[in-house]
């Protein structure tokens, strides 16, 4: 059975349904890309058991190896490669307030990553109990790295430093000029060992003209939301603060 609105218009109607045909469309290939990834051939095994420090419940710091990150009972991890620090010609401000105020502007953390998590940190909790481990990784001091989080709320993230450690560089995710890159793995818990199953890869293979690589693209709600706006994506970059915007005032 069809749906309709008061006071739409016949050739709305009509656009509309076959906007519906693409949609439903659309939604069977996530389906079939999402079938496709978890067909995967077994992933190469981890050759270490890489070593990160966090901040632990005493406030201090704690060394946690990547074997540590799984659950009991649990076979899969999510890792997002936080650029932090930033890239450094990333010139957006960094936080007006609090110990990353007075930073270089190169020593803070990515806006967009700020962003991206943001939006995680809610989903994190509901990932978690579905079964799932989640991990943040910066590139930055342990203290560093939670007193951001500590400012921004993060209370269901799980935030590691590798610093130290080559796990950043031997995924792809730091270059040799120091610059990072915002990778997403996952990484699965097997009878042979920690395997590598995916990572996200499509900013590496270019973007369409026109089009965002989106190598996020799939997991973050606030890009996808704007597609369902009339404007579309907007010229638009994160930021670690805005200016108040309050509706119906």
């Amino acid at each position: 059975m069809g749906v309709t609105f008061r006071g739409e218009s016949a050739e709305y109607r009509v656009a509309r349904d076959k906007l519906l045909q693409s949609e439903i469309a659309l939604r069977r290939q996530m389906e079939a890309v999402a079938a496709e990834r978890r067909a995967l051939p077994p992933g190469p095994l981890v050759e270490k058991d890489y070593q990160f420090e966090r901040i632990g419940a005493d406030g201090k710091p704690q060394k946690m190896k990547l074997s540590d990150l799984f659950a009991p009972g649990t076979t899969s991890l999510l890792i997002y490669n936080m650029m932090f620090p930033r890239h450094s010609l990333d010139d957006r401000p960094q936080p007006s307030s609090g110990p990353f105020a007075n930073l270089p502007r190169e020593e803070t953390p990515c806006p967009s990553c700020t962003g991206l998590l943001d939006q995680l940190n809610g989903a994190a909790h509901h990932f978690r109990a579905a079964g799932f481990n989640f991990a943040v990784v910066t590139q930055t001091f342990v203290k560093r790295t939670q007193a951001f989080a500590d400012q921004r709320g993060w209370t269901n993230l799980v935030m590691l430093s590798a610093v130290g450690a080559t796990f950043k560089h031997d995924f792809n995710a730091l270059f040799e000029d120091g610059q990072l890159a915002p990778m997403t793995h996952v990484f699965q818990n097997t009878p042979e060992g920690i395997r590598h199953f995916w990572s996200s890869e499509m900013m590496f293979a270019g973007s369409d003209p026109g089009q965002d690589p989106r190598q996020q693209g799939t997991i973050e709600p606030l890009w996808n939301m704007m597609d369902l706006m009339p404007e579309g994506r907007p010229d638009f970059d994160e930021q670690v603060e805005y200016s108040q915007q309050k509706c119906c005032e």
